[in-house]
């Protein structure tokens, strides 16, 4: 690509001080956990986000250096009082007239957009190449978009009333702060629970998607032969992404490959402890894992600390005790979102209305990527375009962000066919 970013230009910063090392005692856990808050929330996001050289503090005067993008986040403030979501830009200096529609980054459950930390500099390169803009967004009720009161009035046994009300709460959302920001037409690029509102929010809305990337999503296939385990997003470790090499790249996804994935899936859960069947069963069941931490009170700055030790090994130690503070912050904020999870899932992590039976209405390219360790059931994959990414877990785009990074790219340019075909020919 052309344009390129230039150096970063931190040093001209306010000031932000380094996460403290993860808690490993209880006077440090309690020391943690009395200092969360917005503040701290805010300053864990912007460690992460001053990582990207074209990024503009709050209350910072705009560069004049020659980025082709500028960055800068925001509240987006929606109609209803006290509801926003929080909103990362990332803009192109030079708007082409011929540029195609800007790429929406949308995370997975409990999580925020810092977590695509790794992902944003090949975003904004392609940004400024093409003259378009790119963001990321916070769900309703997660990350630090507003943490506003969840409830659903459908009763129990009305299924369809429960999952039409709990998508609705952040489809809704969503299309509102398209509205705001005055976008005709995204490309929705998805995490997990993050990549099935996306798939409901384009049946919703077809006019208004481009095309849909969906990175490891939730909610795709049936019930009987599902093997996804949520509770490995507890146990699993982060694969090697930091260290490999760019000859890694994305490939094409066989049925073979899938069965792979599968076997390696249904060999884990047959191990499974009683412990673990336990934390899975009351995960399916509706209750929210971050309302467990946070019950645990001084306590949870160390249970994260176990989780981000052990899921972000690949990360350098700096980039560890970051996403540590982050994930903290964001898990002890007041629950709010996290609550959909009993009413879009049935026991066993599989849809109560699964996305197998409701894709097919959708007219427009849709890409499935999934990690070569997926936790995630990558049956319905092969229903579209489908990526297998190596090195990688369920997290695929930040354990391996190489080859999702291209991958990325390549589809958002409309040159996926041909990556496809030549990944084919690869696997």
């Amino acid at each position: 690509m052309s344009a390129s970013i230039p150096a970063s230009a931190s040093s001209t910063f306010l000031p932000l001080p380094p996460a403290k090392d993860i808690p490993v005692t209880f006077t440090a856990s309690l020391k943690s956990w009395w200092a969360a808050g917005d503040k701290q929330g805010t300053a864990s996001e912007e460690r992460l986000l001053r990582r990207l050289p074209f990024f503009q503090p709050e209350r910072m005067a705009s560069s004049t250096n020659d980025s082709p993008v500028i960055a800068h986040r925001e509240r987006v403030q929606l109609a209803a009082p006290k509801h926003f979501l929080n909103t990362l830009s990332i803009k192109s200096t030079n708007p082409s007239p011929t540029a195609p529609p800007p790429a929406v980054v949308l995370h997975g459950y409990g999580a925020g957009l810092g977590f695509f930390f790794r992902n944003f500099p090949a975003l904004a390169q392609w940004a400024g190449h093409r003259g378009t803009d790119v963001f990321a967004v916070d769900w309703l009720g997660m990350g630090r978009s507003a943490r506003v009161p969840f409830t659903i009035k459908a009763k129990r046994d009305d299924i369809s009333g429960r999952v039409n009300e709990a998508e609705s709460f952040f489809i809704d959302s969503l299309e509102e702060w398209r509205v705001k920001m005055g976008l005709e037409k995204m490309t929705l690029i998805a995490h997990s629970l993050g990549a099935y509102f996306s798939v409901v929010y384009a049946l919703r809305y077809p006019t208004r998607v481009h095309k849909l990337i969906l990175l490891s999503p939730a909610g795709v296939p049936h019930d009987p032969n599902n093997l996804s385990m949520p509770s490995r997003e507890l146990t699993d470790e982060g694969d090697s992404g930091s260290t490999i090499s760019v000859t890694h790249s994305a490939v094409a996804a066989s049925t073979g490959g899938v069965k792979r994935i599968r076997e390696e899936q249904k060999a884990i859960k047959e191990k499974e402890s009683r412990s673990r069947r336990l934390l899975t069963y009351l995960w399916e069941e509706g209750w929210s894992p971050f309302q467990v931490v946070r019950s645990t009170l001084f306590w949870s700055p160390m249970l994260v600390g176990k989780y981000s030790r052990r899921r972000f090994s690949g990360l350098t130690e700096e980039e560890t005790r970051d996403m540590h503070d982050y994930i903290l912050n964001i898990t002890l904020s007041k629950g709010s979102g996290e609550y959909c999870i009993s009413h879009i899932l049935a026991p066993y992590a599989h849809a109560r209305m699964p996305l197998v039976d409701r894709i097919a209405a959708l007219k427009l390219p849709i890409t499935f990527i999934y990690g070569e360790h997926d936790w995630m059931d990558p049956q319905g994959g092969l229903l579209s375009r489908m990526y297998n990414i190596p090195y990688a877990g369920h997290h695929v785009y930040l354990d391996n962000p190489t080859a999702v990074n291209e991958l990325l790219v390549a589809e958002l340019d409309d040159a996926g066919e041909q990556l496809y075909l030549f990944a084919a020919s690869r696997s």
